[in-house]
């Protein structure tokens, strides 16, 4: 989740999301990647969960985040190597605590009306705003951001009170709203008013949504249109929460694409369709520790984690496909490559955490519950059901482990768009698997530390003084320079088991009849249709 979470996607991706990269492959078929591009085509997509609200800057969960870059784009993009493109800015230039951007002259939005260098101004102070709690304040525009612009130049200036090392990428997050949506956000839940390359026609609750080619439109990622041959004249996205039930969808040609996170993934994979493909972090384990919930004690989280044979749980939760977690901000290309994880995770040991519990005053009581003060050790695990089955079984093996330590355990498996609401919103969670994706360390900042919920997007409410230290000074040296201390931030938060990513896989989106890019998100200009 790309809240990036938002987000989480987050961020949550991440979405909460959030910037990735793609590799690609496939059959010299039409199903593959081979076939002649074909014009006036529909490409359907299918999604795990339906976004709700669609206002592209007030929740960034990664299913809303996909279906935001049809419709509106951002001031800059990022490629596969990890280089800033050309978005609706065409030039820029990062000065101190600063960015100027000149935004490119012609832009419009899908009803026509101009895209300029002051509405830029006005979507950064809604960002900016912390009334309006956007998501993507802190995350991808740094906090006490400001911008003016100028019209004759029709470029914007963004100023930041601190240190923002990869503010480029961030920038590349952030989806422009056109004045009339900015004027009325209500219009943005179920309509589009953005300068993308589609325009939302249609928004059916629990079942699709339409997007229809805008004509004229030459501003996408280093000058990307819809003029190209093979772009589809229309887009429709299905809503299949069953990853089997797509896989079909996929093989029958009634979906075009489909990204695969189970063990469905390898009966595409012998078809020979065409894919794209990401890695990043799958299994993410964060621990609530707002007052009151057992995660607010650090022994919990301790014995939690130790009673856990992540390897195993890792092996389960990827169908045997993943590998051993090495950074949180693992979405390729990742800005700080490295490995934060190793030795700084509590390592496996069901005794030492039984002991942990007992000297932290948890002591077994009827049925072998362990309790506090009068309050017994009841944790509910939130995971995503978009991990199908894996994530199920993996799941249960945490359940296990977790009530020989004394635990009483509650499952709750809930699509990306429930689980950002009880992340952000209710609060009722001890642990959540959810993966928060991004590829610089920087953009997990809001997440890890600052104003919990329902002020920031602090919502596991950590509080970690030697992670705050450290992201101190790695924000205080240019890009990569601080990678040094982001890392070693990461390692902190792992020792104190505030957050523990366990497992790593590459997820593939399958294509049958199209072929695409993703990078973080499946690039809408990057969409060929193809005969077959």
């Amino acid at each position: 989740m790309k809240r990036v979470a938002a987000a989480i996607a987050a961020i949550t991706a991440a979405a909460l999301a959030v910037a990735g990269c793609s590799g690609s492959s496939g059959g010299s078929g039409a199903g593959g990647s081979g076939g002649k591009a074909v014009d006036g085509a529909t490409f359907t997509l299918g999604l795990n969960a339906d976004p709700g609200n669609l206002d592209p800057q007030m929740s960034a969960a990664s299913n809303l985040y996909q279906l935001t870059f049809f419709a509106y784009d951002p001031l800059l993009n990022i490629d596969v190597g990890n280089r800033i493109q050309s978005g609706l800015a065409t030039a820029w230039k990062v000065n101190g605590k600063s960015v100027t951007l000149t935004i490119k002259k012609g832009i419009t939005c899908s009803d026509g009306a101009a895209f300029t260098a002051a509405d830029v101004a006005k979507n950064v102070a809604f960002v900016a705003d912390p009334k309006n709690k956007s998501p993507f304040l802190g995350v991808f525009l740094p906090g006490g951001s400001k911008a003016t612009a100028d019209a004759a130049a029709n470029t914007v200036t963004i100023t930041y009170p601190a240190d923002a090392p990869f503010v480029l990428y961030g920038l590349a997050g952030v989806p422009m709203v056109c004045a009339k949506g900015l004027a009325n956000r209500k219009l943005l839940a179920h309509a589009s008013d953005g300068t993308g390359p589609f325009r939302l026609t249609e928004d059916v609750s629990g079942d699709h949504i339409t997007y229809v080619k805008r004509t004229g439109y030459a501003w996408g990622p280093a000058g990307a249109g819809t003029a190209t041959k093979g772009m589809p004249a229309k887009v429709v996205v299905k809503i299949v929460q069953n990853e089997t039930t797509a896989a079909n969808l996929v093989l029958s040609g009634e979906l075009n694409a489909a990204t695969m996170y189970g063990a469905d993934s390898q009966r595409l994979d012998q078809a020979k369709l065409f894919e794209a493909h990401t890695t990043g972090v799958l299994g993410e384990m964060w621990f609530n520790h707002a007052k009151g919930r057992p995660g607010a004690d650090p022994a919990v989280r301790k014995a939690l984690t130790e009673a856990l044979d992540l390897a195993q749980v890792q092996k389960v939760l990827t169908s045997g496909r993943g590998a051993p977690a090495t950074v949180l901000a693992a979405n390729e290309p990742v800005a700080c490559p490295g490995n934060s994880v190793k030795g700084a995770v509590p390592a496996h040991d069901l005794a030492a955490a039984k002991q942990q519990l007992d000297q932290a005053g948890w002591q077994a009581g009827a049925g072998g519950v362990r309790s506090k003060g009068g309050h017994p050790l009841a944790v509910t695990l939130l995971y995503n059901t978009a991990l199908g089955a894996g994530g199920s079984a993996a799941a249960e093996l945490a359940a296990a482990a977790w009530k020989s330590l004394g635990a009483k355990v509650t499952l709750k498996g809930q699509d990306e768009t429930q689980a950002v609401q009880t992340l952000f919103a209710t609060g009722d969670w001890d642990v959540a698997w959810e993966q928060v994706n991004v590829s610089s360390p920087d953009q997990l900042v809001p997440f890890l530390s600052g104003p919990g919920t329902p002020k920031g997007n602090n919502f596991a409410h950590i509080t970690n003084a030697a992670y705050d230290a450290a992201i101190k000074r790695a924000a205080a040296k240019p890009g990569t320079a601080g990678c040094a201390d982001w890392l070693a931030a990461e390692a902190e938060l792992f020792k104190n088991a505030d957050v523990i990513p366990f497992a790593n896989q590459l997820v593939k989106t399958f294509g049958k009849k199209a072929r695409f890019a993703v990078v973080g998100v499946l690039v809408p200009t990057s969409i060929r249709m193809l005969a077959g």
